[in-house]
């Protein structure tokens, strides 16, 4: 299966804290998505957890049960980072080794998680297969493995929150291999040509940090390379990603090129270009596999396409309704209208 797009601009994947107390869809979700969907365009839900230990925080969506599945229908047709405080139990880590500092959407503090088991990353692997066909049923045209932004799978990835002694930690390839794990297994139950992964080797939220990105995600892009080529696309999250900062005062000294060089099929790239959407475009431009993906300026422009395709001046985000639930900041924005 494939989709031909009619243009580059991609709408990120992003927590927004809007699904109701039993983590299901509903109308506003049909609303949101609906406003910024575009003829030719490629449209990436927020991440969903694949059972109740994936980290069920308000308004986070899960896709494992029947309601699930029937809250998303709406929708297309119109780990360490879990906190016990939601889960009523000790969420699972690669290691157990506590975030430092509080959860991105209140003010709790995160408690040492347990490390899991081997037997439990098998039922791991089966949860993200049904997760997937209950993806397909819902109307989606494929699934993205969510393997960044320092969750579940990136805590694996990282040298400071993976301290395992098994075949699951140490190297950059046992650090890697749960992800391969599940990511066969996707593959086995939908298809290769409908997964897509996202991975983020310079993630600085939620604690996770790497000794060697290069060399880690350099041999997880390069065997994905050679024994995935025909995955539906690769989401690299740009090493200068502001997820907290309006500021923009950094200074980029890591770059997503190495990377581009080693993976020949589509690429989308995430991350940074609030400040500089033309930045977005040259990237574009320059690497004919790019699509680039925009959040904030999505989130505050539903007609965001249009609006660069014609120069058209640009909506400010408010922050501060990001993640509060209700339609305020989320359904609300203006579309374009010309005086």
């Amino acid at each position: 299966m494939s989709n031909t797009l009619k243009h580059r601009i991609v709408f990120a994947s992003l927590t927004r804290g809007r699904n109701d107390e039993n983590h299901v869809a509903t109308d506003l979700q049909a609303e949101y998505y609906g406003q910024r969907a575009t003829d030719g365009g490629l449209l990436i839900v927020e991440a969903m957890n694949v059972n109740k230990q994936a980290g069920m925080s308000p308004g986070t969506p899960g896709i494992f049960s029947k309601e699930h599945v029937e809250g998303w229908k709406k929708v297309t047709a119109a780990g360490r980072a879990a906190s016990s405080k939601y889960i009523k139990e000790t969420p699972l880590a690669p290691s157990p080794i506590a975030i430092k500092g509080m959860e991105f959407m209140g003010d709790y503090e995160y408690k040492p998680p347990r490390e899991i088991t081997k037997e439990e990353m098998k039922q791991y692997v089966k949860d993200f297969q049904q997760a997937a066909k209950n993806s397909l049923e819902d109307g989606f045209d494929g699934v993205k493995f969510h393997a960044a932004n320092g969750f579940f799978f990136d805590q694996f990835f990282n040298s400071a929150s993976n301290q395992r002694t098994d075949e699951y930690g140490g190297s950059p390839e046992n650090r890697a291999r749960f992800f391969f794990q599940i990511l066969d297994g996707l593959i086995e139950a939908v298809g290769i040509e409908l997964v897509s992964i996202r991975l983020s080797p310079w993630a600085d939220f939620l604690d996770v940090e790497d000794e060697d990105s290069y060399a880690t995600w350099g041999y997880v892009v390069k065997r994905l390379q050679a024994e995935y080529p025909k995955l539906a696309f690769l989401d690299m999250v740009e090493p200068h990603s502001a997820l907290y900062d309006d500021s923009y005062n950094f200074e980029q000294k890591e770059s997503l090129d190495p990377f581009r060089v080693i993976w020949k099929g589509p690429i989308v790239t995430t991350g940074g270009y609030t400040y500089d959407p033309k930045r977005a475009f040259e990237i574009a431009e320059k690497n004919p596999n790019n699509l680039t993906s925009f959040g904030h300026l999505f989130i505050a422009n539903p007609d965001l396409v249009e609006r660069l395709r014609n120069n058209w001046p640009l909506n400010k985000y408010d922050r501060p309704t990001f993640y509060t639930g209700g339609a305020k900041g989320y359904v609300d924005y203006p579309f374009y209208k010309a005086e």
